[in-house]
This record gives C-alpha cells, structure tokens and sequence, in this order.
C-alpha cells in the first residue's frame, strides 16, 4: 500500500492546495488562515479545523507536529504581485517568512511554498527570494524554483505561479540545479492539455441552471474608449477588468476582486447555441474603424459565474462555499487551482519515496496525453 505522508497546511485559504495534496496522498494534520469565511470553507470540505487566526498566534499549536513529512502553503502575494502595488513595506510580503519560519520549527522532509510569478521573476523581489533559499540552504535543504502554468497541466486556465520546492535529505550531495533539471523533467512528462471554457460551462449548464445556480448580477457595459489588441479577448471593450474569455480556448488568471466588474465575461450564446462571436464581431468592427457602442451590452454577454470559476479553478464539483458572494469569489481566486497542486505534490511525493539521489538519476518518461 501507498504510504500516506502528514503534511501541515499554512495560509490554506479556502483549501484548493490541500485538495490537490490530499489526491496525492498527503495527509493534512494541521491548517490554518486568518480569512474567516475561507476557513469555514476549509472545515465544510476537510477532516480537520482550520484554525482561523494569526499564524503566528498558533505556535504551540504547530509546535507538536515537528518531523512532519511536508508543509505546503501560499503566503499572501498581493505584495508581490504585478496586480497590486508591489509595495516592499506591505505586510502581507512580510508573512512569506512566518512560513519559513515554521518550516525552521517543524524541520519537514520536504516543504512547497507557493506564490506569484513576480517574486520568481521580477529584480524587485530578488533579493527576497535570494534570502528565502539561503534560509532554507542553512536549514539543510536542497532548493529548487520553478515557474509552472497551470493549463499545462490539465487547468482551463493560464495562471502562472512560483513554486520554491525543497527537500531535506542528510547526507545527500545534489545540486540545486540537478534537483531542478529532475523536477521540471518529472513534472514536463505529467503535462496534458485541459478542457476548453466552452464545454466546462456546457457540463455545468446555462447560467441559473441547477448545476450552475451562483450567478454574477455584474452589468456589463461597453468602454467608452476601447482599448484594441489584435486579440478580441485582450486589450479592453467592455467596463472593468474582467475581460472577455476566448470559449475555444482557456480562462486567464482569476483574479481574487471578481464579484464586481472585475469578473470575467462568457458568450453564452456562443456557447450553447452555437452563434457567432459577438465579442469578435464587435471587435472587428471597432478594427476598421466603428464607433464604440454605448449602454449596457446584449444580455448573451455575462460574467461568469461561483461554479464556473469553482471548475475554472479545478476544484470538485461538489465543494462547499461559506460566505457572501464578493467572498466566495475571493477565495477562488486566492486558491492554487487543486490540479496543479496534485501534480506538484506527487512529484514531491516521488523525490520523497525514491530518494533524492536516485531521484535526481533517473530519467523521466513523456506523458502520453501530450
């Protein structure tokens, strides 16, 4: 039999993470968030009570769970994040290093801290980032860093994150280049392309049907100065920032302010009756030279809704949500989509179980569903 390994849950939101780590055979003993509503998500769907608070009000707590196999979790990003003010003062850039330093408490085998592109790539946060390895190098573990996208890995969404992966592991003379070089190939040979927007929503239903019930009130008006790209589904025609969504292809990054305008925009006509694009239309048009409509745009345009964004984010289809509707948007778009959280945890769970050096040493098969 597989052997189940204990894992501590931090900054665990509404639970997306632990799903994905949970599929993969991690058991968690321990979670936590300060956001209450999220944390009431969290114990609807999960065996154990996330404990809702401070993290670091609940040391004693994590104390007895020293030795544990793992700890995974998202420190808040927003300070890091291109979306956001990318404020270096901001508090929430500070909670990063309450997660190491619980990972310094609990000395794991291994530990997955997650986060936005933007701390791996972006010179603002290098020294950040630079300080976190060498903490976690002190610490005895083997490092790597990746940047994975999760519609590479079967997510109906182009959400790019940071995963600093480290394992600990006495003893063991491997590279962090090696361990990374091992990781990307274990990772590359689990790809698959993930399904289009238009047949989730066509699964879940019409908008107000009983699969797909959490609809958005959001009025979708057109831009009084659109803004063109070459594609009709960047740049800006409508009001907001909740562009329109491609249905033949995959959703861009949920943001955690959907609720309002910042929702993302389906053709449902398009998509269940087969029309033509009215997005494409309209922005042909407003190519060769048509002046921008105005009003409030024809009601086959909607913003997407609770469970649409639930699928999007590749949780369960019968996960449990607590909270007003701006909240239940929150917590689905501050969750790691539970796919790519899988995918990650059973590449950790192969380096724990073979060892970091053989690990490192064999060669990866590629997935045959590419």
């Amino acid at each position: 039999m597989k052997e189940v390994r204990s894992a501590v849950s931090l900054f665990s939101g509404a639970g997306g993470m632990d799903v994905g780590f949970a599929n993969a055979g991690f058991d968690t003993v321990f979670a936590n968030d300060i956001d209450k509503a999220a944390c009431d998500t969290f114990n609807l769907n999960h065996s154990i009570t996330s404990l809702c608070g401070d993290l670091r009000d609940y040391r004693d707590s994590i104390s007895q769970f020293k030795g544990v196999d793992l700890v995974f979790g998202g420190p808040p990003c927003q300070g890091f994040s291109v979306a956001g003010k990318m404020d270096p003062d901001d508090e929430r850039s500070q909670l990063i290093w309450s997660f190491f330093d619980k990972v310094e408490l609990l000395k794991p085998r291994a530990f997955v801290c997650e986060n936005v592109k933007a701390l791996a790539v972006n010179s603002r946060w290098s020294q950040v980032l630079d300080g976190l390895i060498e903490k976690s190098n002190a610490l005895g573990y083997t490092t790597a860093l990746l940047v994975l996208n999760a519609s590479n890995y079967g997510v109906p969404q182009a959400r790019e994150r940071m995963f600093l992966v480290g394992i600990r592991e006495g003893g063991s003379k491997v590279s962090s280049l090696a361990f990374k070089s091992a990781l990307t190939a274990s990772l590359d040979a689990k790809k698959e392309s993930s399904i289009v927007i238009a047949d989730l929503i066509r699964g879940l239903g019409p908008a107000g049907s009983e699969r797909n019930s959490r609809t958005c009130s959001a009025i979708i008006t057109y831009a009084k100065n659109p803004v063109l790209r070459k594609s009709p589904y960047a740049g800006m025609l409508f009001n907001g920032a909740g562009r329109p969504i491609n249905p033949n292809g995959v959703a861009l990054t949920l943001a955690a302010s959907m609720g309002g305008n910042k929702t993302p925009i389906v053709d449902e006509a398009e998509i269940f009756n087969g029309k033509a694009s009215y997005v494409t239309n309209y922005h042909q048009q407003l190519l060769t030279g048509a002046t921008p409509r105005t009003g409030t745009a024809p009601s086959r345009l909607r913003r997407i809704t609770i469970d649409e964004a639930l699928a999007i984010q590749s949780f369960p289809y019968d996960y449990k949500m607590v909270g007003s509707q701006s909240a239940m948007y929150r917590q689905i778009g501050n969750a790691v989509p539970c796919r790519l959280a899988e995918v990650v945890a059973r590449t950790v769970d192969e380096v724990l179980t073979m060892g970091l050096k053989k690990f490192v040493s064999v060669p990866q098969q590629p997935n045959i569903k590419i």
